[in-house]
């Protein structure tokens, strides 16, 4: 990475992806806001960090989607194991979308 001073400094890929992810949305003039989040989540925290009404994120856990841990008061969730499975989720979602594409192209086909 290049400052505006001109200073270079190394990054890692992850970081210049967030940063490219950033650049993209505001090119297209949409507001953007980076927040830090701790590597464990109550769940409402994790659902609003995944754009997912908390009580659907509560379904999937206590279904057994998402490993989690309980406190006295607090159902605890590993933000990195709601963001895979929220990939997962989205990619088997595209995956039948694509499928039934797919099938309406080749009904029309005919």
């Amino acid at each position: 990475m290049i400052g505006p001073d001109g200073k270079r400094e190394e990054i890692p890929l992850l970081v210049y992806r967030a940063v490219e992810h950033v650049l993209k949305a505001m090119r297209a003039g949409q507001a953007v806001k980076v927040v830090p989040l701790r590597p464990e989540l109550p769940i409402d925290e994790a659902a609003h960090a995944i754009g997912m009404r908390s009580d659907d994120l509560r379904k999937h856990v206590a279904a057994g989607d998402i490993p989690f841990r309980s406190s006295e008061y607090v159902d605890w969730v590993r933000l990195a194991d709601v963001i895979k499975w929220d990939n997962e989720r989205r990619a088997r979602r595209r995956a039948i979308l694509d499928e039934m594409l797919a099938d309406d192209l080749e009904d029309d086909g005919e």
